[in-house]
């Protein structure tokens, strides 16, 4: 270990008596509930219902955790194929975002319009809910020591224990804590999307885009850090792609979608000025 670095947690478990329980599923855990706060607090802000949220998340986050779980076998289906039974330890770590985005968004949207919610608004409301969800999450790769990145001898370098070392580098102690880049990015989009959502009018449904368009960015660059295994494509990532591929979708649709828009709309303009005043009631 290095004179300063992050220690390794001592254990992935958290024992309450006879209960044990796996600190990567808390993690989860209080990321919804952080998420479904902040986002009932937005939602509520617009006018809408604390109620509603609730009902959203009731399906939204299973079909989220379903979706990501589903997304991360598919692209480590060698890591299943001797023991597929282990495919449903999700305590063991292994959720994909990307499924778990599009899982959740496609059945929090399908039950927000079944409840005659404004659906792109509610999205808008949920994005840096998202983020902060994501944010909490990630510490718990922090506490099963995986998805850590290169060697490192930073100060704030990451101490990972023997037996999760990659093999190629056994004598290396310390990794770059790439959870911790990516929680931290995460609360600051959380920030900056709260911030911008305030202050500069956009279109319903453009807040989520940016959400997709920021995180994209920071998992494009924080993923060629990370040193586990994963599928490449032309010696490369599978998840660089797939965070290019969104990233400039995203981002075309945002321009698309804000280049046309008025900056400054007069909501209650003029009268014509060759028309007659009306006649006032008396």
């Amino acid at each position: 270990m290095t004179v300063a670095s992050i220690p390794s947690p001592g254990s992935d478990t958290l024992h309450l008596g006879p209960i044990s329980l796996h600190v990567y599923g808390i993690c989860i855990a209080l990321g919804v509930v952080a998420a479904v706060w902040l986002t009932s607090k937005r939602w509520q802000e617009t006018g809408g219902k604390a109620d509603d949220v609730t009902a959203v998340a009731t399906w939204g986050v299973p079909a989220g955790i379903v979706g990501s779980r589903i997304y991360h076998v598919i692209t480590d289906f060698e890591i299943y194929r001797n023991n597929p039974i282990h495919a449903l330890a999700i305590w063991d770590g292994g959720l994909g975002i990307w499924g778990g985005i599009a899982g959740g968004v496609a059945v929090g949207a399908f039950v927000a319009k079944r409840r005659g919610l404004d659906v792109l608004a509610l999205m808008d409301a949920a994005a840096p809910g998202l983020l902060l969800a994501q944010a909490i999450g990630r510490f718990g790769n922090y506490f099963n020591q995986e998805l850590f990145g290169t060697p490192t001898k930073l100060p704030w370098g990451l101490h990972i224990d023997v037996d999760h070392r990659p093999s190629e580098s056994l004598q290396a102690a310390t990794y770059h804590p790439t959870f911790l880049y990516e929680s931290l990015s995460c609360l600051a989009l959380c920030a900056l999307l709260i911030y911008f959502g305030r202050k500069v009018p956009l279109r319903a449904g453009s807040l989520f885009i940016a959400y997709v368009c920021g995180y994209t960015f920071v998992r494009f660059f924080v993923e060629q850090v990370r040193v586990d295994f994963a599928h490449t494509i032309a010696g490369v990532r599978i998840n660089v792609w797939v965070s290019a591929v969104v990233f400039v979708v995203a981002a075309t649709v945002f321009y698309l979608r804000e280049r046309d828009r008025d900056p400054n709309p007069d909501p209650d303009p003029d009268p014509d000025p060759e028309s007659e005043p009306a006649t006032p009631v008396a």
